[in-house]
């Protein structure tokens, strides 16, 4: 894993830990990290991170809408 410094002006108060979860948090709502991989850089478990999540408002499904459309549409041509 690769690992940058960034700087956070004092005046926010932010600690190393909530500044990791709000970038791993924006990766995975943006779809760029899987839950795993923000759950691990944040160095979470897969359900407390989700559970945190749903605390701060993010979604924890990333299913864009076209696909729910989509598998409705494929769910009805196989219906019996």
């Amino acid at each position: 894993m690769r690992e940058i410094k960034i700087h956070i002006p004092d005046t926010l108060d932010l600690n190393d830990r909530d500044a990791k979860f709000l970038l791993a948090s924006k990766l995975y709502e943006l779809g760029k990290l899987s839950l795993g991989q923000a759950a691990e850089m944040v160095g979470l478990s897969k359900s407390t991170f989700i559970e945190i999540l749903v605390k701060y408002g993010v979604p924890v499904l990333n299913y864009p809408p076209s696909e729910i459309d989509n598998d409705l549409k494929d769910a009805r041509d196989h219906s019996i």
